[in-house]
C-alpha cells in the first residue's frame, strides 16, 4: 500500500482537477530543478508544493487552502527574488508559479496595456512594440516577470524619466487573502492598491495589469566608457565626477546611467532618450569622460535597439542564470552622497582586500529625476528621495566564506563613510541579514502598510521573511 495524499495535496489537487502539470510536491522527481527553479543557489528553500495555476479561479482555490491549512503564500513571476521570496524565502510555503498568466491586450484609444503577471519584460516590451509602438519604465533585465517587478518598484535607466515601473499601474485585478477575485484602483479598493503599489508580496497574489504606457522615444543615444586593468583608486576621480553629474538636480531626465566597479576596473554606461543633437545639447557629454577612442563609445540605436543593448549589459554582471551569489545594497538622498576624500578610501580598501573570487561586482545606479517629485506616500513605495543606490554582488561555484567577508565588509565600510542618517534600500534587492528590514524597505510608509495589513491579511498568509507584518493590537 502507498502513502495516502496529505490534507495539502488532497486540496490542491481538488483545486486543479488533478491537472497534470498543475502542482508539484517534494516528492515529485527533480522538485527543485524543474518546478522550485532556486534563482540564489546558495539559499535552500523547500516549498510545501509549487503550483502552476492557468486563471484566477485557479489561485482563489489556492489562497483558501492556505487558510484552511494555516500556511503561507507567495507568487512568482520571473523568480529574480535575491532570496528566493517567490518561493516563500524558507521552508514549508505554497509558491504560486505565475508562468501561465500571459494575457496582453492594448486599448488602442487610451493606450492602456492589459497584461498578465507572468509576463517577463522583455516579452511585454515586444508586444508593447508590435502594439503601437508603445513602451513603459522597467529594469534592464529581459527575464525579470512583470509581477514581482511592477509591485516592489521597478527602476531603470528610464525611471529618472517616467518614474519606476510602479507608477504605471492604473487598475490590477488581485486574488485577496479570503481568496476573493477583486479588481483595485485608485476608487475601488484604494487601500489595497496603494499597497500593492511597492508592498504586495504582502497584500494579495496579482493575476492581471492594467497599464498606462508612452510613446517609444524615436532616437536613443547610449554612452559608455571603461577604464581598464587599473586600481579601483584610479577610478575614484571619475566615480566622484558621475556622482556629481547624476546628483545635480538640473542634470537632464532623458539620461539615467550607473557606474560599475568590477575586477578588471570600472565603467560608466548611460542611456539617452532623445536625439544625439539633444544629448549634446544637454551638456551631459561634457561633465562625462570623452567617450571616443578604445575606452569609450557612443552608439546611436532605436527603441527595441536600446532595450537590447541594455539587457547585454546587464547580462554581464548578473545574468538569468541561477547561481550561488551574496548581495548587499543601500539607497542614498542627496544629502548622503560621499565627498572625494570618502570615495578614494573605500576605492582603495577595495584595492586592499581579498575577494575570494573573480565574479565581483559593485553597481551604483541613479535614480532622482521625476521621482522626486512624486510624495513619498503617494504609494507604498518610499524611496522618492534617494538619488542613488548601490548594490554589490560576490558570486563563486561554490560560494566561500571570502567572498562574502568581503561583500559584507565593502557594505560595513561604505556605512562607515556614509553620513550617519543613510538608511533604507529599494524592496526589491532583498537582504535578510538587514536590520529591521521592514522599516528600512518602506520606511516612512511602514505603520500605514502595517495597518492596512491588519485589515486585509489579518493571519498573515501572504509572508516572506521581509514582508509587511500585520500591526499589532
Amino acid at each position: 500500500m502507498g502513502n495516502s495524499p496529505s490534507a495539502l495535496q488532497q486540496c490542491i489537487d481538488a483545486v486543479g482537477n488533478n491537472r497534470v502539470g498543475f502542482a508539484g510536491y517534494p516528492n515529485t522527481p527533480f522538485y527543485q530543478t524543474t518546478w522550485v527553479k532556486p534563482y540564489n543557489l546558495d539559499v535552500l528553500v523547500v516549498p510545501a508544493v509549487v503550483v502552476r495555476p492557468q486563471t484566477a479561479q485557479d489561485v482563489s482555490g489556492v489562497v483558501k487552502c492556505a487558510d484552511k491549512l494555516g500556511l503561507k503564500v507567495q507568487a512568482k513571476s520571473g523568480g529574480h527574488s535575491f532570496q528566493n521570496y517567490g518561493v516563500g524565502g524558507e521552508d514549508g510555503a505554497i509558491a504560486l508559479d505565475m508562468v501561465n498568466f500571459q494575457k496582453f491586450e492594448m486599448d488602442t484609444t487610451t493606450w492602456r496595456a492589459t497584461v498578465g503577471s507572468g509576463t517577463r519584460l522583455g516579452e511585454l516590451d515586444k508586444k508593447l512594440h508590435d502594439n503601437g509602438k508603445r513602451a513603459i519604465a522597467h529594469g534592464t533585465c529581459p527575464g525579470v516577470g512583470l509581477g514581482g517587478h511592477a509591485t516592489i518598484g521597478g527602476l531603470g535607466p528610464m525611471s529618472r524619466m517616467w518614474g519606476t515601473c510602479l507608477d504605471h499601474i492604473l487598475e490590477v485585478e488581485v486574488v485577496t487573502a479570503d481568496g476573493t477575485i477583486q479588481r483595485a484602483n485608485e476608487q475601488q479598493n484604494p487601500d489595497l492598491f496603494w499597497a500593492l503599489q511597492g508592498a504586495a508580496s504582502g497584500f494579495g497574489i496579482i493575476t492581471e495589469f492594467v497599464l498606462k504606457t508612452h510613446p517609444e522615444p524615436g532616437s536613443v543615444v547610449q554612452y559608455e566608457y571603461s577604464l581598464n586593468f587599473g586600481k579601483q583608486a584610479d577610478a575614484a576621480a571619475m566615480y566622484s565626477k558621475w556622482q556629481d553629474l547624476m546628483a545635480n538636480p538640473n542634470t537632464d531626465r532623458r539620461f539615467g546611467s550607473i557606474f560599475i566597479m568590477f575586477p578588471l576596473g570600472a565603467l560608466i554606461s548611460g542611456t539617452f532618450y532623445g536625439t544625439e543633437a539633444e544629448f549634446k545639447a544637454s551638456g551631459i557629454p561634457q561633465a562625462l569622460p570623452a567617450a571616443g577612442g578604445s575606452q569609450g563609445q557612443l552608439v546611436i540605436n532605436d527603441w527595441l535597439g536600446s532595450l537590447v543593448h541594455d539587457a547585454e549589459k546587464e547580462a554581464m554582471y548578473l545574468s538569468n542564470l541561477a547561481m550561488p551569489f551574496i548581495s548587499r545594497s543601500l539607497a542614498f538622498r542627496r544629502q548622503d552622497l560621499l565627498g572625494p576624500d570618502k570615495i578614494k578610501s573605500l576605492f582603495q580598501w577595495v584595492d586592499n582586500t581579498q575577494k575570494g573570487t573573480l565574479l565581483w561586482f559593485i553597481i551604483f545606479d541613479a535614480a532622482g529625476g521625476i521621482m522626486e517629485d512624486i510624495p513619498a506616500n503617494s504609494t507604498a513605495f518610499a524611496h522618492r528621495d534617494k538619488v542613488m543606490y548601490y548594490q554589490s554582488y560576490g558570486i563563486g561555484i561554490p560560494l566561500s566564506q571570502k567572498t562574502k567577508d568581503f561583500i559584507t565588509g565593502f557594505h560595513r565600510e561604505l556605512l562607515a563613510v556614509a553620513n550617519p542618517g543613510t538608511w533604507g534600500t529599494y524592496p526589491g534587492y532583498v537582504d535578510n541579514t538587514l536590520v529591521k528590514p521592514q522599516e528600512q524597505y518602506w520606511d516612512s510608509n511602514l505603520d500605514v502598510l502595517e495597518q492596512i495589513k491588519k485589515i486585509r491579511d489579518p493571519k498573515d498568509i501572504f509572508h516572506n521573511p521581509g514582508s509587511v507584518r500585520p500591526a499589532e493590537a
